[in-house]
């Protein structure tokens, strides 16, 4: 299967040079119906920073109305949307001097659907005197810690400061004070559960510490989630959604009640970061291709570029991954470089110079930082060629 299908992409790139990122589009659509599968008929919100292409953005939009809204990842990006035409449109993270921008001013002017992130007074009283300053309400969701602590270990994401119900409810009565902003949402993110594999290969001991403290933060998170929401209801606050989860935690997120919209975004490329998950299987839709330059000896094959490497903790999890042909890896000594990248491979596949090494990114949208544009692929051919954000001359963060 695994020649079968490297064949299937050396004929289709057969004329085009290398580098270059692709994204299938068979594949993608078909992670698309198991994303809407899995949500429980809850509402899904697009994490804009996983995929990084207006085009495919609109193209998950149009498959159905479960999809509703974009999670954006800063400021200027929400308004880079906003003029190609999206609306509902939620920042992730706390923002500061972006708002004090011209263009973010003229936009709440406008009344563009830009909802900001909070987690602490000074958030709320700066985005107040911005509201203040243009005649507007400004819309706000307050964000939650969800986290685990215990004795020497934190368990999660360093982020929001809102931690108890009483955090919440003295972060709610700032907002309720103030009469140019409003609180539209809550946001709930069980980092620890959607973003950590469900296995972790060749560490047996650690894996099953692992099942655990994410088996125990489904419920805490949920109870937190929960006792936070019902608290601000019962303290005046009009209920509006309550976004929670991601790709990895779709299933258990969607089975708390208290949540009305979960975040998807990493799933529809799958990246290599969800090869390790038991309770759900994603097709590979997005890859990049490096060539093959050099063969320094007998089954290895040594390409031009290919350090593309995914944020986060530095470790191996963080490289990409030879992806096809079937059983190529790379060198334990040089990993993948800046400039070259060997590969080994001992397969039945004739590897010549010229030929492709195809490749998948340990995450999803930071891929998209590397390319202008992204060939996308159906049935057997390139039908279309899509600029990623680079290519459209942006770059967020």
């Amino acid at each position: 299967m695994g020649t079968v299908r490297y064949n299937y992409y050396r004929d289709v790139f057969n004329s085009v040079p290398m580098p270059f990122a692709f994204v299938d589009l068979d594949c993608f659509d078909a992670n698309i119906h198991a994303i809407l599968a899995r949500a429980n008929g809850k509402f899904i919100r697009l994490a804009s920073k996983s995929l990084r292409c207006v085009e495919l953005l609109r193209r998950i939009l149009s498959a159905s109305g479960q999809f509703q809204g974009i999670m954006s990842y800063s400021v200027r990006e929400a308004l880079f949307l906003a003029e190609h035409g999206f609306e509902d449109i939620l920042v992730a993270y706390p923002v500061w001097r972006e708002v004090d921008t011209p263009a973010f001013r003229q936009a709440l002017e406008r009344g563009a659907s830009i909802t900001l992130m909070v987690d602490c007074a000074g958030h709320v009283e700066r985005l107040e005197r911005i509201g203040a300053e243009t005649g507007t309400v400004v819309p706000l969701c307050m964000d939650l810690d969800m986290s685990a602590r215990y004795p020497g270990l934190h368990f999660g994401v360093l982020r929001s400061a809102i931690r108890t119900t009483k955090d919440a409810l003295a972060l709610w009565d700032v907002i309720r004070h103030c009469p140019h902003v409003s609180l539209e949402g809550v946001m709930g993110y069980e980092a620890q559960v959607a973003s950590l594999p469900d296995r972790i290969p060749g560490k047996s001991m650690r894996t099953l510490a692992l099942r655990y403290l994410k088996e125990r933060s489904v419920s805490l998170a949920a109870a937190r989630r929960g006792e936070i929401v019902s608290a601000l209801r019962e303290a005046g606050w009009n209920p509006g959604f309550v976004n929670g989860g991601g790709t990895g935690s779709m299933e258990t997120t969607c089975a708390d009640p208290v949540v009305t919209e979960i975040t998807v975004g990493s799933g529809f490329y799958a990246p290599t970061f969800f090869d390790h998950y038991d309770a759900f299987h994603l097709q590979p839709a997005a890859g990049f291709a490096i060539e093959i330059l050099r063969q320094p000896h007998a089954g290895c094959y040594t390409c031009h570029g290919g350090g593309y490497i995914a944020s986060g903790a530095a470790g191996p999890d963080k490289l990409p991954v030879p992806y096809l042909p079937e059983g190529a890896r790379l060198s334990a000594h040089e990993g993948a470089g800046e400039v070259q990248t060997p590969v080994f491979y001992t397969g039945p596949e004739k590897l010549n110079l010229g030929d492709p090494i195809f490749m998948r990114h340990g995450k999803a949208g930071e891929l998209c930082e590397r390319f202008n544009t992204l060939l996308l692929v159906s049935e057997g051919r390139i039908v279309d060629e899509m600029p990623t954000y680079r290519g459209e001359g942006q770059c967020f963060v």
